[in-house]
């Protein structure tokens, strides 16, 4: 019996030493997702000096005034393209020279009017210019196709990092769709009018995400009949797309599910899109690589004794540094994509982001390592 009372004895003793010897493991965190990109083209960091120019011209510093919340910063954005962007009333567009955001803004600013393949082209621009990750897309009723509705609309996807997921934004109506208060992305928009038509949807217009049932214009589009224009979804291979296209000709990337296998897109011309059949058509049957993370970070760490070497990774368009502060209470400095930290406390947390050189910060990614 004694032997045994020793036994137990040292035993404990022996994991109590292991505990107190300074030993460390890292904490699992539910930090934002990161999903790679591997289906989509970005603009180099050699196009940056032209979205200085852009910021520069057209003082788009001024549009936020004094806003500090992100997802406001984008919304009014999107407006000030809506008030100084005259819609052509007849569907015709008499622009000269290139179709590049800055030759498109300062014929509008004189009076010209655009349809939406323009309004797609300067809205991702603008965003872009100001740090914000937006593409572009186009949608289609297909075989649904009546008269007088959208039928078919060039439009784009902003990435929020508020939000941390891509929602589909127009500058041409300036709108976008909510469920729950989230903004919704073009495919989630496709599910929502696919499930119900929309039903659950709603459609928030300007600045101040005003929730409207009917369009506000002549047309009396509502939820339902804008959301239609979302069964069949098209996102350009390539961002920069007046300036990366094979030969004028756009790569476009499609969800290949049931629906797109048991239907077929149909142009307005009645004939099915010129796509199908050829090499510009790149289908893909897994939602996750459609809607890739950027600005996000993923993190490798490993530990050898009280030193952590720690390993970063994000896909951040104009990528400029990463950031860390240690918490409670520490600030933010620049840092490299791996380091070295000593882990001199029973606790260490440190939270990480990256800011890309349109200053724009993006989701924090925590690490937390516990002796």
């Amino acid at each position: 019996m004694i032997s045994k009372i020793f036994a137990a004895t040292a035993i404990w003793f022996f994991i109590a030493g292991c505990t107190a010897d300074g030993s460390y493991q890292k904490v699992p965190v539910d930090n934002p997702g990161f999903i790679p990109n591997t289906l989509f083209i970005n603009y180099s960091d050699s196009s940056y000096p032209h979205f200085n120019a852009l910021k520069e011209k057209y003082r788009l510093d001024t549009v936020f005034h004094d806003e500090k919340d992100e997802f406001k910063r984008i919304l009014l954005l999107r407006h000030w393209l809506k008030k100084n962007v005259p819609l052509t009333p007849d569907g015709i567009v008499h622009h000269v020279g290139e179709p590049t955001a800055e030759n498109i803004l300062d014929q509008a600013l004189k009076g010209n009017g655009y349809h939406c393949a323009y309004f797609m082209v300067i809205h991702t621009e603008i965003m872009n210019a100001c740090g914000y990750v937006a593409r572009v897309i186009n949608t289609d009723e297909g075989e649904l196709n009546l008269p007088q509705q959208i039928a078919h609309h060039g439009t784009n996807e902003v990435w929020s990092n508020t939000y941390h997921k891509w929602f589909f934004s127009d500058a041409m109506f300036d709108c976008h769709f909510e469920k729950n208060g989230i903004p919704l992305s073009a495919l989630e928009i496709r599910d929502e009018y696919l499930m119900n038509e929309a039903a659950d949807v709603k459609m928030m217009y300007g600045p101040d995400r005003k929730p409207v049932d009917v369009y506000p214009d002549k047309n009396n589009r509502t939820t339902a009949i804008f959301t239609r224009v979302f069964t069949w979804i098209a996102w350009f291979k390539q961002s920069d797309i007046y300036s990366n296209w094979d030969n004028g000709i756009s790569y476009l990337i499609m969800y290949d599910d049931e629906y797109f296998k048991d239907h077929k897109w149909i142009r307005v011309d009645g004939k099915p899109h010129w796509a199908y059949g050829t090499k510009y058509l790149i289908l893909t049957g897994d939602r996750k690589p459609l809607y890739w993370t950027p600005n996000t970070i993923a993190s490798e760490v490993s530990i050898t004794g009280s030193k952590a070497k720690i390993r970063l990774h994000s896909i951040t368009p104009f990528f400029e540094t990463y950031q860390m502060k240690y918490t409670p209470g520490g600030k933010w400095k620049d840092i490299p994509g791996t380091l070295e930290v000593a882990l001199d406390k029973p606790g260490n947390e440190m939270v990480f982001r990256t800011v890309n050189q349109g200053g724009v910060t993006g989701a924090e990614h925590t690490v937390i390592i516990k002796r």
